[in-house]
């Protein structure tokens, strides 16, 4: 249990890292090439808000390990 807790506080910390820099390319209407493993993706805000997106669903999922998604 002490697990998933410590992996859900890491993933929350993604989160607003996420968010921040979801807004400061929204702000700044810049995108940038970087590296996800192998690839080189475009960062944008959207790249960022799928990323926050992805982030949540995982937390839920650790926070209510009996229910079935639906």
């Amino acid at each position: 249990m002490g697990t998933r807790r410590s992996v859900v506080r890491f993933i929350e910390k993604e989160i607003k890292t996420y968010k921040a820099l979801s807004l400061f390319f929204s702000k700044k209407n810049t995108e940038e090439h970087v590296r996800v493993g192998k690839e080189k993706v475009l960062a944008s805000p959207s790249f960022y808000k799928e990323r926050l997106s992805e982030a949540k669903k995982l937390v839920h999922e650790l926070r209510n390990p009996n229910r079935t998604p639906s």
